[in-house]
Order: C-alpha cells, then structure tokens, then sequence
C-alpha cells in the first residue's frame, strides 16, 4: 500500500491536501496572529526531511498583526524563488521561547523530483536506511 499517491513532498501541516488559495493561507495567517504567533517566510530548493534549516526570507514578522502584510511578505518571496519550497512558519513565544505552532508549505517547483530510499547492509545482518533527494544530483540554483 503506498502511503503518498500524490508522491508530493508532505512537510508541516495540510501537506496532504490540495495547495492553499491565498484566502486559505490568510485564513491560517489569522488563526496564528489570534494566538500571539509571529510569522515568518523560509525557503529552499533542498527539501530533504532533515534539512530543518531553510534560508529566511526577510525578518521574521513579530510586530505585524495583520495577515495582508504577511501575505504581501511571502508574495515578494514566490516572486523571488518561484521554482523554491516557500513555507510559512507561526512562532509561539508565549513560554519565553521560539518554539514552532504552525509550519506549512505555500509554494511548490513545478516538477518535484522526490527522494530515494538507499538501503545499506552493516554488521552482519543489519540493515540501514537513508533517503537522497534527487534534487541534490545538482549543484545548487540549478536544481529545479
């Protein structure tokens, strides 16, 4: 049984879902700032699970509190890196520290490559796993 038909890449919330309209995301953009969440916008052409570091776009938005300048914010960035993963994060900092509420992709390359699943024999009998992106079988800014 295969657990991704779509063979999308499936990070952070509604990753299993059709994209997000822009009224969708300023929907979700409202629900985080209700909160107290601070926004930011992140990108990458690497989505590798592991690679839980993404390049910030911009400065993160703890003092606006309305979604349209976020969402104006991740539009120059879809405009930027059109052929990037974008993802909007929401920080909960209501507890002294950032920590992340919501994370959720907005922006897709048009051809996802999708990751390979390397299988390894160690020790006798043992078997490890690991995944490569096959994005990563070019250097970077050329990948998509």
């Amino acid at each position: 049984m295969m657990s991704n038909p779509t063979g999308r890449l499936t990070q952070g919330q509604f990753s299993f879902l059709p994209d997000l309209t822009d009224a969708e995301i300023s929907k979700q953009i409202e629900y985080g700032l209700d909160k107290g969440y601070a926004w930011s916008v992140e990108y990458t052409d690497d989505p590798h699970p592991r690679n839980t570091y993404w390049e910030m776009f911009g400065m993160p938005m703890f003092d606006l509190k309305d979604a349209a300048g976020i969402l104006a914010e991740l539009n120059q960035c879809r405009k930027a890196f059109p052929r990037h993963y974008v993802r909007l994060m929401a920080f909960d900092s209501t507890r002294g520290v950032e920590s992340i509420a919501m994370s959720f992709l907005v922006n897709r390359p048009e051809n996802e490559p999708g990751f390979a699943l390397e299988r390894q024999e160690v020790n006798g009998r043992s078997i490890r796993y690991s995944t490569r992106g096959y994005a990563n079988a070019k250097p970077e800014l050329e990948r998509y």
